[in-house]
């Protein structure tokens, strides 16, 4: 088994999870055999909200897909205090900012379904 199975499980059930520390709590992605602060071998996997916001951000232009158009990549800080990558969909490179309020949405893409990034519904509360 390998220490993200969990992690890809759940983006298959239409999750995000990341680890939690089960002695300091400390919320850790990518995920790890050990936690960094406490150095326990106990976690266990917490559902993420969903929401997030844009850290930053590129326009790529890298050849992946069937569709080689450019896409947008970003880094999208989650409230539970987890950073992750993902695609940005549904916006405009030039509508992307700092601070941007977006959600998550899983698309089946190949033989794998992947999360991927939209500007939220509703702005996020602070």
């Amino acid at each position: 088994m390998r220490d993200d199975d969990f992690y890809w499980e759940g983006v298959a059930r239409g999750q995000l999870l990341f680890q939690q520390c089960n002695e300091c709590d400390t919320v850790r992605h990518p995920a790890a055999p050990m936690c960094p602060r406490c150095q326990s071998l106990g976690w266990r996997a917490q559902v993420a909200s969903g929401r997030g916001s844009v850290c930053a951000w590129i326009e790529s232009r890298h050849p992946t897909r069937d569709d080689a158009s450019p896409r947008i990549v970003a880094l999208i800080d989650l409230p539970e205090g987890v950073r992750l990558v993902s695609n940005l969909r549904d916006v405009a490179l030039g509508d992307v900012h700092e601070g941007l309020a977006v959600e998550v949405f899983f698309e089946e893409i190949g033989d794998r379904v992947l999360h991927q990034f939209r500007p939220a519904q509703t702005e996020i509360a602070s």
